[in-house]
């Protein structure tokens, strides 16, 4: 017999906390706000510099989870072998202390990756002992990797949400999918797009998958008509390719062409910045558009709220990856500010082309031009398109709504039937 307990669930994720990943805190504190008790596992530290001020309201205790180099294994072993193998074997040792059957349970693991695998025993000793239910990890690569072998060691349920590089990326090997896919007791995706295309690519492997949008705390989010705001353009997300910022820029020196009266802020840092300032200089655009890197999120929807239009030039990149639906055009909507972005992904879902924004084209600088000089020239159409916009927002991404959804998908699963947690 499997012993029942409360609902208790740990959030495994690769980093944590994340500046761009506002959507886990997000989550967790919609959890949080009902009683759900949450421990969060995070794989790697925090590589960041900025971090969002919501992330202090967490209550729920953060574990980094220990990869083989930083263990402490049996000072006997460690005596004679002071290295990653014995760090290794004496993670093992300790998890087959409190995992019942864990040794039979490792033949799940074959094939792979060797840090996976040790950081999933410790992750499922820590379950055993902190008496975790139900796993869930965010976005189906290493995070899901390790989640899945853990909870099979500790015997438990997971669960996963799978987002867009995690999909999309040319790194995604599809047999690695389909067993995450297979063995979760469901599974999340955040568009019907990524729902449409894990069905189509994983067959009857992707039969338990949810289509649950990301949420945003409406309350944090008070709606501002657009109509009176000065001619400019904001953007924000990391500067990398799938973002599609040079297309923007461009824009910004056709719009400059015409003669437009406009201004354009570019919140955000990333590889593509050094290219992209170079580009704006190139062009003659420095007292026109400013690249000024990361801000609190506070900040953010301050200024994303005094812009006219906020433009989202995404694209799918040369690598397969590109954003499944970014959190940032929800909170711009949530805010009355008008998006302009384009046909990619689950983006149309949201964006809906002259009724609750306007939809171009990736890669087409001139359409994009075309399109934002529409919103900043025409007040009507910007208090249109935001006031429609804030009611699809209201309608499907509130996060106590969307919450409720992910929270019946834990306490609904039953937990993975083994031999050996038989009750003797």
């Amino acid at each position: 017999m499997i012993l029942t307990q409360p609902l208790r669930v740990g959030y495994v994720l690769k980093r944590y906390p994340r500046y761009s990943e506002t959507f886990v805190v997000n989550e967790i504190l919609a959890h949080e706000a009902v009683g759900l008790d949450i421990e969060i596992f995070a794989l790697r530290p925090p590589s960041d510099t900025h971090f969002q001020n919501t992330i202090a309201q967490v209550r729920a205790p953060v574990n980094y989870v220990r990869l083989p180099s930083q263990g402490q294994g049996s000072k006997s072993l460690n005596t004679l072998f002071p290295n990653a193998a014995s760090f290794f074997w004496a993670e093992f040792q300790e998890a087959g202390k409190v995992l019942p059957g864990f040794w039979a349970a490792l033949e799940i693991a074959q094939g792979e990756k060797a840090n996976d695998v040790y950081q999933a025993a410790w992750l499922a000793r820590e379950v055993r002992l902190k008496g975790i239910t139900h796993l869930h990890a965010h976005f189906g690569s290493v995070a899901t990797s390790v989640t899945r072998l853990a909870a099979h060691f500790a015997g438990v349920p997971y669960t996963f949400t799978a987002h867009a590089k995690d999909i999309f990326h040319e790194s995604v090997e599809p047999e690695d999918m389909r067993r995450k896919l297979r063995d979760a007791a469901a599974v999340v995706t955040v568009s019907d797009y990524n729902l449409a295309y894990l069905q189509q690519t994983y067959g009857a492997a992707a039969n338990r998958i949810h289509r649950i949008y990301n949420g945003l705390d409406l309350e944090r989010l008070s709606y501002q008509s657009p109509r009176d705001r000065p001619p400019q353009i904001i953007s924000v997300g990391r500067l990398v390719e799938k973002k599609g910022v040079p297309i923007l820029v461009d824009a910004c020196a056709i719009l400059k062409g015409w003669g437009c009266e406009f201004g354009c802020q570019i919140i955000g840092a990333g590889e593509f910045e050094a290219p992209i300032k170079q580009q704006i200089q190139r062009l003659e655009l420095q007292s026109t558009v400013a690249v000024i890197g990361p801000r609190p999120q506070v900040e953010v929807f301050e200024q994303v709220q005094k812009a006219a239009v906020f433009a989202g030039p995404y694209i799918i990149g040369s690598d397969g990856n590109r954003d499944g639906l970014p959190t940032v055009l929800l909170e711009s909507m949530a805010l009355g500010t008008p998006c302009v972005s384009t046909k990619v992904t689950g983006i149309p879902e949201v964006v809906r082309d002259k009724e609750t924004g306007l939809s171009v084209p990736q890669n087409d600088p001139i359409a994009l031009a075309i399109a934002l000089k529409r919103v900043l020239t025409d007040p009507d159409l910007r208090v249109r398109l935001a006031t429609q916009a804030r009611q699809l927002i209201e309608s499907e991404f509130d996060i106590h709504r969307n919450a409720d959804a992910v929270r019946a998908l834990f306490g609904t699963v039953e937990p993975i039937e083994k031999k050996v947690l038989q009750e003797v």
